[in-house]
């Protein structure tokens, strides 16, 4: 009999053991992705009519494939930076344009990756087009690439202007030859936004929003885009034509990790 309680109570312990392994499992997989805010919002619930292409969402940006915690294409702010791109956008439609996004809330997981894809010196297979003059060992100390972002507080994003009636951007094609991104407009990577001097994510003083060498009509495509935003609050960072926050932001100190989907904002929205 105690041979035989000694087997059982092994058997017990053994499928006790099996048991617990197992719930620990289910309960690692079910663990629930983080959620928006209730203040985040889907930007087309706010304003349909501004154009989205969210390219880290597709190969075409500079580390040549979707960033991390990009699970669908889709623009996510904080309610006051989508309602004040809403007056912006109404502003431009009266003039006969419309706004463009590339970016918007970015999770601190897309911020993680372009740090890992920064610290790998071999993968230079975007250099051609995004950064063509910066050696790679520089991103970090040149301030292209940091640990965090400003676009995981939810009030940031890379936009640009698009004349009416805005004509489709025909998709990238991974693997097809690269233009720098600096390049005159019939060369680069073909984009239906005017003509900003450079194309988005351009890792070039070209870039520089009010850069001396960008004159003309590109100076004056910039400067739309500048003054439309800045009466409304946004401020613009000085190296990127293209990115621009809402101030005052609702979580200035706050980086954010839920994904970039439908999914993470509450069913209201």
């Amino acid at each position: 009999m105690t041979r035989l309680s000694t087997a059982v109570r092994g058997l017990v312990t053994t499928l006790a053991a099996l048991l617990s392994v197992t719930a620990a499992s289910a309960t690692a997989r079910a663990t629930p992705e983080p959620k928006a805010p209730k203040d985040f919002v889907a930007l087309r619930s706010v304003d349909p009519t501004i154009l989205q292409e969210m390219r880290y969402f597709t190969p075409h940006n500079f580390v040549g494939e979707r960033v991390d915690g990009y699970r669908q294409p889709v623009c996510i702010l904080t309610r006051p930076a989508a309602q004040a791109l809403h007056k912006a956008q109404t502003k431009l439609l009266r003039q006969g344009y419309t706004l463009k996004v590339y970016d918007c809330y970015r999770p601190q997981r897309a911020v993680d990756h372009f740090v890992r894809w920064a610290k790998d010196l071999d993968d230079q297979a975007m250099k051609p087009e995004f950064y063509p003059q910066v050696d790679k060992t520089r991103l970090f100390e040149d301030g292209y690439i940091a640990e965090k972002s400003g676009h995981s507080r939810g009030s940031t994003m890379d936009l640009t202007i698009v004349k009416l009636p805005a004509r489709p951007t025909r998709p990238y094609v991974p693997g097809e030859p690269l233009v720098p991104c600096y390049a005159p407009r019939g060369e680069r990577f073909p984009d239906n936004s005017v003509d900003m001097g450079t194309g988005f994510d351009c890792f070039d003083t070209l870039a520089h929003t009010l850069d001396p060498r960008i004159q003309g009509q590109q100076r004056a495509n910039r400067m739309l885009l500048k003054g439309t935003l800045e009466d409304l609050g946004f401020v613009n960072l000085a190296e990127e034509w293209w990115h621009y926050t809402y101030k005052p932001e609702p979580y200035p100190d706050t980086y954010f990790d839920f994904p970039v989907s439908r999914r993470s904002l509450s069913s209201s929205h």
